[in-house]
């Protein structure tokens, strides 16, 4: 194997130094995690996420073939947050995320993907379609007093219309949540797969699901990492047992080749808490996994 070996990656996302925002696709990192409610630390997570991508720039995606470094892709950095204040920084988000052809973004706390809905409908149309990974349904109406923390994320994206909960499934859900938030959620039309569901379906079930919840329309990915076990991802605010395993979520990735995804987040890295790394590396894989989905 010739070239620069894996550890002397330049910085960027899989050692990509083009930095301009005229890329078809368009990686850039969030730093910020005030909306958290139980451990911080997601601010590190961009950071983290794009180290443990060096693991992944000597070779082509096993299945798809594509070796997502040849794209036409930019890492344009950071974007810009607002010290210690929420709403100014959704503001600054969509902002700077307006305008781009397909954004993928490394957070950073959920509640980053609000801001990020608004700037692409605006491209798009309202009504995204919506595949999300995660523990926690995130539709709370608010979060300890705290309408836009990153547990409310999609109840505003609901009401505001940016995606329809028609087409919206949620896949890994298993934390504890009040019956209320439960029944709305549901009631609203979002289809919910619990990890346990993902257990006993089996990868190809829950692609299928997938498929026949979102259908051909516009669709955009959401991945909490903490959708994954503690045992795969334990550098993470909210760790919930009885997750997916990491070749779980690998699988319903490469399944859903073809889906119409416009953009894609990979959220909730905290990697304080994890030293060696493994919770950064799945959230990077899952991102060259998306690009090598997208690209094939």
């Amino acid at each position: 194997m010739a070239g620069t070996p894996t550890f002397a990656t330049p910085a960027g996302f899989l050692g990509i130094g083009r930095t301009d925002r005229d890329a078809a696709f368009t990686v850039a990192g969030i730093p910020f995690d005030i909306g958290t409610t139980n451990r911080s630390g997601t601010r590190e997570g961009p950071a983290a996420i794009r180290r443990a991508s060096r693991m992944l720039v000597d070779g082509a995606h096993p299945t798809f073939w594509v070796d997502p470094v040849t794209l036409d892709i930019a890492d344009i950095g950071d974007f810009a947050t607002a010290l210690g204040d929420i709403a100014a920084t959704l503001a600054l988000i969509e902002e700077q995320a307006a305008g781009l052809r397909h954004l993928l973004c490394l957070g950073g706390e959920h509640g980053i993907t609000l801001p990020l809905l608004r700037a692409l409908t605006r491209r798009t149309g309202k009504g995204l379609a919506l595949v999300h990974f995660d523990a926690h349904v995130d539709t709370w109406p608010d979060n300890f007093g705290q309408a836009y923390a990153h547990g409310s994320v999609f109840y505003h994206a609901i009401r505001e219309g940016l995606i329809d909960p028609r087409k919206t499934i949620q896949i890994g859900i298993r934390s504890p949540v009040q019956r209320e938030v439960w029944d709305w959620t549901v009631g609203q039309g979002v289809t919910i797969l619990s990890a346990q569901d993902v257990h006993a379906m089996g990868p190809a079930a829950v692609v299928e699901r997938v498929r026949t919840v979102t259908g051909d329309a516009p669709a955009y990915l959401s991945f909490d990492i903490d959708a994954l076990d503690p045992a795969f991802a334990p550098g993470t605010g909210t760790p919930e047992i009885g997750g997916l395993a990491s070749w779980q979520a690998q699988a319903i990735l490469r399944g859903l080749h073809g889906t119409r995804f416009q953009g894609m987040d990979v959220v909730e890295v905290a990697p304080a808490y994890d030293n060696a790394e493994i919770t950064a590396l799945a959230a990077a894989t899952v991102v060259w996994e998306y690009l090598a989905l997208i690209g094939a």
